[in-house]
């Protein structure tokens, strides 16, 4: 079954749940009508009027009234991390427990407050360790684990994972996920998926092949991929742009960002969250190379100074090969005399070994 058949076999489940749930509603009102009115209304069919209005009710408003919310509710638990949800559980089972010992004298008493002064006790005491319990979550974060794939620690990468669009076009994300360095969810906000559409629909043919190369990936991950994928059904508020609304929904969320827009990892990391880019990622597994060492490299062009020749490694470094000009579209064997770290990677500054 296809993600497509699914989706309505789900669509189609549901809604003949609600036509059920309301059908037998609606018979079990027209019971209680019948036996409220005495039979005063004989030739008034109640059973019939209730349970096809609990019938139509249900099969074309139940899902709103009932799915709906629960979905709802169920995305935003999600965004909730489980050490939040297990401390205010605690803190609110607490407060009962302590309201129900502190009520057994006031259930004596007679004229409603036997109930209402427990009641009231009830209520403030699971407001207060529910209070509490949510205020001390951070401390229960050192008790529950959240351990990596094989057993490994990858705590500063496990957690939910806001994808920003330039992540998803990169195309490297595949196989990033397979390699079982990242742990976590990977969330799309809708808002991304409605940048990527856009791009696919571009009548610039570049833009148009990397916006359908990125949905090809997001479809290929959710059927192959080893990270769960969860679509967040968010849109993008009045004026506000994609990468402002990913930082603020990382901001709620607690989340981490996977990108490769350079501006977008500054402003977020400003914005104390944590970022992974693919960019930085693979920058920092090229292999290391110290002046003095010896490389073989095929000059392709010319550099930007008089004399100079660029080559490039299998991983994309590029090479200056001073005085390497005369030598384009030849294999030398260069020295490396310098390397250079920028932001958009590495570059080796090296001179041919005949003239070293």
């Amino acid at each position: 079954m296809d993600e497509k058949s699914g989706w309505v076999a789900r669509a189609l489940f549901v809604r003949l749940l609600n036509l059920a749930v309301f059908t037998i509603i609606g018979w079990r009102l027209s019971v209680a009508t019948s036996i409220a009115s005495d039979g005063a209304d004989g030739f008034m069919p109640w059973g019939l009027v209730f349970t096809l209005g609990g019938a139509l009710l249900g099969g074309i408003a139940g899902p709103q009234l009932t799915y709906r919310p629960i979905k709802w509710a169920i995305d935003e638990a999600n965004k909730v991390p489980l050490a939040t949800i297990v401390a205010g559980t605690v803190g609110l089972v607490i407060g009962l427990v302590v309201a129900a010992l502190i009520s057994i004298p006031f259930f004596q008493l007679s004229g409603g407050l036997n109930w209402l002064i427990p009641l009231i006790i009830s209520g403030i005491l699971a407001f207060a360790g529910l209070s509490i319990g949510l205020h001390r979550a951070r401390e229960l974060h050192s008790i529950i684990p959240t351990g990596g794939r094989g057993g490994h620690s990858s705590s500063q990468l496990n957690g939910r994972i806001l994808v920003d669009t330039s992540a998803i076009i990169d195309g490297r994300i595949g196989e990033l996920s397979e390699t079982g360095f990242v742990q976590g969810t990977l969330i799309i906000p809708q808002f991304v998926l409605d940048e990527l559409r856009h791009i696919a629909d571009s009548s610039d043919s570049l833009r148009r092949t990397r916006g359908r190369r990125g949905l090809e990936i997001l479809a290929n991950l959710r059927r192959e991929g080893d990270l769960p994928i969860q679509i967040l059904d968010t849109q993008l508020l009045n004026g506000s742009e994609v990468d402002g609304e990913l930082v603020r929904l990382a901001k709620d969320m607690k989340a981490h960002i996977l990108t490769t827009d350079f501006n977008l990892n500054r402003v977020a990391e400003l914005n104390g969250i944590s970022v992974l880019n693919v960019n930085e990622l693979a920058n920092a597994l090229k292999p290391v190379v110290l002046p003095g060492e010896d490389l073989a490299v095929n000059i392709i062009q010319e550099g930007k100074e008089v004399g100079q020749g660029v080559a490039f490694l299998d991983d994309g470094t590029m090479v200056v090969v001073e005085g390497g000009k005369r030598f384009i579209n030849s294999a030398q064997e260069v020295t490396v005399t310098r390397v250079l770290q920028t932001a958009a990677g590495r570059i080796i500054f090296a001179q041919l070994r005949s003239t070293y």
